[in-house]
């Protein structure tokens, strides 16, 4: 590939694996905090599972992303599911106690619990989307797929940008908590059908999650 154009289209260094490891211990983290009743198999469970694959993966790229194999590359889609799965648990548990009526504690416990839950949901939206834009940081970095899932300003107006510029797991994480806030693209647009569905499923989770938190918490300050 021609090493011409802007850093996105070109072969670059893989990305740091620091910032994906650092969402890893603020998701694990708010796992462990967040009620029992919320966590999937145990408040140990997923977050025991989570922390040996973190491990696995920082070992085999402990500084940037520049070495993948398909074992590797399958784990790390594993660690995402199973951030996943804790979320939906998580999801599904709250909207069951408050649509049945079950005591949810406090207004201030709810809308601490439903903030942890809320933004666990932006942290793995966010890996997942980091994880699976162009094939993922590795494919990324090689140049592997030239057609991007996600469309960010920069790409559009590289004229504004660095030539050296290209999107790493802020900008994912920026794009995740848009998303789960405005409930819709802002600056960043899907371009791929899975892209539009995920991020349709994010906006989905984050306004029914936050209507219901919200509004049980005005009703138990009533």
């Amino acid at each position: 590939m021609a090493q011409e154009g802007p850093a996105w289209r070109r072969i670059t260094r893989g990305e740091q694996r620091w910032p994906f490891a650092l969402a890893y211990v603020v998701i694990i983290a708010l796992q462990v905090v967040l009620p029992e009743r919320y966590a999937a198999g145990g408040r140990w469970v997923l977050p025991a599972i989570e922390v040996v694959v973190v491990g696995v993966l920082v070992a085999a790229n402990p500084g940037r992303v520049e070495r993948s194999t398909p074992a590797l590359r399958r784990l790390g889609l594993v660690l995402i599911a199973v951030a996943s799965l804790g979320t939906a648990f998580s999801v599904g548990r709250l909207v069951l106690d408050i649509s049945t009526g079950v005591d949810t504690g406090s207004a201030a416990r709810l809308l601490g619990t439903g903030a942890g839950i809320w933004l666990v949901n932006v942290l793995t939206f966010a890996v997942w989307y980091w994880e699976l834009d162009r094939g993922g940081p590795l494919a990324r970095a090689i140049g592997a797929d030239p057609y991007p899932d996600f469309l960010f300003p920069q790409m559009t107006t590289p004229e504004l940008a660095p030539k050296d510029w290209e999107p790493q797991f802020a900008d994912y994480l920026y794009l995740a908590f848009t998303n789960a806030t405005a409930f819709s693209p802002t600056d960043t647009l899907p371009l791929s059908r899975w892209a539009k569905l995920t991020m349709m499923l994010q906006s989905a989770i984050s306004l029914v999650t936050a209507a219901l938190v919200v509004a049980k918490a005005v009703n138990a300050l009533g």
